[in-house]
């Protein structure tokens, strides 16, 4: 029986991609420091990022690896609290397109209306982190949009802020001028820090675009951090990288599958497709929700199945 069947559900990727990437610059180091290297990446991926999820079957997902098949990856940015799970503010399906060389990110706005799975109940989809973790995010969105998810990787935004400062920062091209606190955003070209970065995902209310704005600047901050992860420049901060990454992201995948994508997938960075959900507010019995069309829901499931089909 196949997930679909029996389901009842963690960028700029993004954050898998710094692991990755970074993971593949020990082969410029020599001697003893390669292999405290390569054991240091291997005892923080498996020991420290690795958590498995019911919702995915991880059989079938390292047969599509083994395969080179194209695979799907929910990024959920998470504000998790002491004594609080937080909720997902972040979710993004990333596919890869190993075969073009290719990745497509689709952002899922947070307050999309809809099933979560597990909960029996009909509410904003980021909720379904709160209620049930990442398990049932996965299951929620593989229900939501009909598709399987085959990794998911959950990061802590507050971690965000040390992960745009472990890799010296990062490169963004603002579209809105804006202020968000004691940060000011002009428009063009600008370089950010950690606490920087952290404002500017943040900022949803004063954009005319809503959660449309806000995701669009979340994915530049990711682009930002795979591009500054993939530079030689990162070598020196390894361990900070590892440091960060250990303290505030959990996925399903493990050393093996990450060293897998090291060598067949990283070439999908070359091209970075983007899409954004749309559908109309409205309020229901007092709360404000995003009404997803069914055909904005079939279009977004072709569009990922399709250009998981190479077209």
């Amino acid at each position: 029986m196949g997930r679909k069947e029996k389901r009842q559900k963690n960028k700029k990727n993004r954050w898998w991609k710094i692991t990755l990437l970074v993971v593949g610059l020990f082969v410029l180091i020599g001697g003893g420091y390669l292999i405290s290297f390569y054991m240091n990446v291997k005892d923080t991926v498996n020991n420290d990022l690795h958590e498995s999820v019911t919702a995915i079957d991880n059989d079938v997902t390292k047969e599509k690896m083994a395969s080179n098949s194209p695979l799907n990856i929910l990024l959920l940015g998470v504000d998790e609290r002491e004594n609080d799970r937080g909720r997902s503010d972040t979710m993004i399906v990333l596919t890869l397109d190993p075969s073009n060389e290719r990745m497509q990110m689709v952002s899922i706005p947070r307050d999309t209306r809809t099933e979560i799975i597990g909960h029996g109940t009909v509410d904003k989809i980021n909720h379904s982190y709160a209620f049930g973790g990442s398990n049932m995010s996965v299951d929620t969105v593989e229900n939501f949009l009909d598709i399987e998810i085959d990794y998911y990787v959950r990061v802590n935004m507050e971690g965000l802020q040390q992960l745009v400062d472990s890799v010296n920062g990062v490169s963004v091209t603002n579209t809105l001028a804006f202020t968000n606190g004691s940060y000011e955003f002009p428009e063009g070209e600008q370089e950010l820090d950690g606490r920087e970065a952290l404002a500017y995902v943040r900022m949803r209310k004063d954009d005319p675009q809503g959660d449309v704005g806000r995701n669009e600047r979340q994915r530049q901050v990711i682009e930002g951090v795979i591009s500054k992860g993939a530079s030689f420049s990162g070598v020196s901060k390894i361990n900070e990288i590892l440091s960060v990454l250990g303290e505030n992201v959990s996925t399903n995948m493990d050393f093996s599958d990450m060293s897998v994508m090291v060598t067949d997938y990283r070439g999908a960075r070359k091209d970075i497709e983007t899409y954004q959900i749309t559908g109309e507010g409205t309020t229901i019995d007092g709360i404000w929700y995003l009404q997803v069309p069914d055909e904005e829901v079939q279009k977004t499931h072709d569009l990922i199945e399709d250009f998981a089909n190479g077209i």
